[in-house]
């Protein structure tokens, strides 16, 4: 937690940097609590640092293609040629995306996982997928992630701002 402790409050340092005024000076130490309520519940003092950048980036304010794509590198592992997702790999994102609607008490339980990887992998012959077939099956919004994308469409309408007058 002390890595993860440092690489938020760079990260944060940075955006306060960057915007001025608009980030709150406690923002790495709300944003640890977090991590830590999600992913250490046993208070063992350990987090995952890759479960913990899969939080990042499913609550940045990046486009829902960037999460996706980042999702796949840090999950997905190297095979000769190509970079491949297995359906642990796939299993242990799902969990870990999860933890998130779940610390709001709207989590999905352990089956509707293993529906999700039955699904992204229908009509896969291999052990693994490609960036594209992943890619393919996000997009198609899965009922395990469909938080993901609603959160990221009301975070859009945010900024809209309308020119018109009502009465």
């Amino acid at each position: 937690m002390q890595q993860i402790s440092r690489m938020l409050m760079k990260l944060f340092q940075r955006a306060r940097l960057e915007k001025p005024g608009q980030v709150d000076r406690r923002a790495a130490e709300f944003t640890l609590s977090l991590l830590v309520a999600m992913y250490d519940r046993s208070g063992t003092g350990y987090v995952k640092t890759r479960s913990a950048a899969a939080a990042l980036i499913s609550l940045s304010g990046d486009t829902l293609l960037a999460k996706y794509r980042a999702f796949f590198q840090f999950y997905a592992v190297p095979d000769g040629r190509a970079t491949l997702i297995t359906r642990s790999a796939l299993r242990s994102l799902l969990t870990d995306l999860n933890q998130i609607p779940a610390i709001v008490g709207e989590g999905c339980t352990r089956s509707c996982v293993e529906i999700a990887i039955h699904d992204c992998f229908h009509g896969v012959l291999n052990a693994a997928i490609v960036e594209e077939k992943f890619l393919s099956w996000l997009r198609s919004e899965p009922a395990v992630l469909l938080w993901l994308p609603t959160c990221y469409r009301l975070s859009a309408t945010e900024m809209v701002s309308h020119q018109a007058r009502c009465r």
